[in-house]
């Protein structure tokens, strides 16, 4: 039985922030047992999650999303903060956040809106930019929320990189890495 595969668009980040974090993971993993760590390939900013996809409205959101960022610039990002979703004790996500940065803001509207316009019905939660580290809390003791801020590498030195590629990605759920690059969108130079 062929499996479903998804599709969405992400800000990509560079290799060199991609080693970085996934150096740091390395140290942090071992106070922090999570079931199960992010590929550092497959380490990205989700802007718009397609979920299947129908060849017609893949091809239709990647024209408009090129025509909506030709005139967007790259810009500069900074990881500072680790944060977790799920419940307080078990996290199920756990991830980095970056520095509030309004040209992010403008890019996920962008790639959103064009998604939309193509037909596809999105999430309509607010967007909570973030790195995906790791899943499933599988600690001994519960997870605590000062466990973040003791383990977290960027509070006093932030990560900064240049955002300056949105990719349509789609899943491998089998493989590892798990997106394959299918569509990149450079952002101009700054």
């Amino acid at each position: 039985m062929e499996k479903k595969t998804h599709f969405f668009y992400a800000l990509s980040l560079p290799s060199e922030t991609k080693l970085k974090i996934k150096e740091e993971c390395s140290i942090i993993k071992k106070n922090l047992p999570f079931q199960r760590w992010v590929h550092h390939e497959d380490l990205h900013i989700t802007l718009a999650f397609l979920g299947s996809a129908e060849k017609e409205m893949l091809l239709a959101s990647q024209a408009l999303v090129k025509k909506g960022l030709k005139d967007q610039r790259a810009f500069n990002l900074q990881i500072h903060e680790l944060g977790m979703f799920g419940r307080g004790d078990s996290p199920r996500i756990f991830w980095a956040d970056t520095k509030k940065e309004e040209k992010l803001y403008t890019i996920r509207d962008i790639v959103f809106s064009a998604c939309t316009e193509a037909g596809f019905k999105l999430e309509t939660r607010s967007f909570k930019p973030h790195i995906t580290l790791a899943r499933k809390w599988r600690g001994d003791s519960p997870f605590h929320i000062s466990m973040l801020n003791e383990n977290n590498p960027f509070k006093d030195s932030p990560l900064s990189f240049t955002a300056n590629e949105v990719v349509l990605y789609q899943t491998h759920l089998d493989k590892s890495p798990k997106y394959e690059r299918i569509s990149i969108f450079p952002l101009a130079d700054e």
